[in-house]
């Protein structure tokens, strides 16, 4: 064998090695697992397949929504109603019609219970001076003449706003109530003197609350009383 063709044999032999180790090393290389397809600690086995993210679920806000229910509408109120209403609620941010209404057909209840039990103490905590004071002096008379009343709040029919102001930071509301009442009045012995538990008569009364809308406490109080 020449020398010229021992050469070209080793070069030969020297550029197969070199051509071996690199496809060698680009096979391992495509083996390697690919980012994300497994889960798993490193080199550990038990590593588990991870299956293909689904399509993220839309936001909860992005999927429409069922329509959610409306408070119940305010009865239909004059405009002069409206307008006092609204200047009310730009100087007292806590205002709520809807809350106050509840809160006046819970403030008659409580107020008509205890003119009838005579219970002063819950009298005075509401209501102002003037109609604590016209309360009082009806359960002296009362007092006075041996007689007590056994009345009971069938239920209230209605309560409506007829009128709304505010005059300097002092806020009244107007209320009539229209409400069915058993009324009876009993002497001394016990004995019914007047009415009768078994028919409820209509009653309809005007009653107007007021609060100072810079004042901290929240309550209105009953200021004035009338008969519708």
């Amino acid at each position: 064998m020449t020398p010229e063709i021992v050469i070209l044999a080793m070069i030969a032999a020297f550029l197969g090695l070199r051509l071996y180790s690199v496809l060698g090393r680009r096979a391992e290389h495509e083996e390697e697992p690919i980012p994300g397809r497994f889960e798993g600690h490193q080199g550990q086995p038990g590593a588990r397949r991870v299956p293909a993210p689904s399509k993220p679920d839309a936001k909860a806000d992005d999927r429409p929504q069922p329509r959610q229910p409306q408070m119940r509408d305010l009865p239909l109120a004059a405009p002069s109603v409206e307008r006092g209403l609204a200047e009310i609620g730009r100087f007292d941010r806590r205002y709520d019609t809807l809350a106050f209404l509840e809160g006046a057909r819970g403030a008659y209840r409580m107020i008509l219970e205890a003119f009838w039990k005579g219970d002063k103490a819950e009298l005075r905590a509401l209501c102002d001076d003037d109609v604590y004071n016209s309360f009082a002096a009806a359960i002296d008379a009362r007092v006075e003449a041996g007689e007590s009343l056994d009345n009971r709040l069938i239920r209230v029919e209605e309560s409506t706003i007829t009128s709304a102001g505010l005059d300097d930071s002092y806020a009244r509301i107007t209320v009539r109530f229209r409400a069915d009442i058993a009324a009876v009045t009993r002497d001394a012995e016990g004995l019914v003197i007047a009415g009768s538990l078994d028919d409820a008569v209509e009653a309809v009364d005007v009653w107007t609350f007021g609060r100072d809308v810079n004042s901290p406490d929240p309550d209105w109080l009953l200021d004035a009383t009338d008969e519708g």
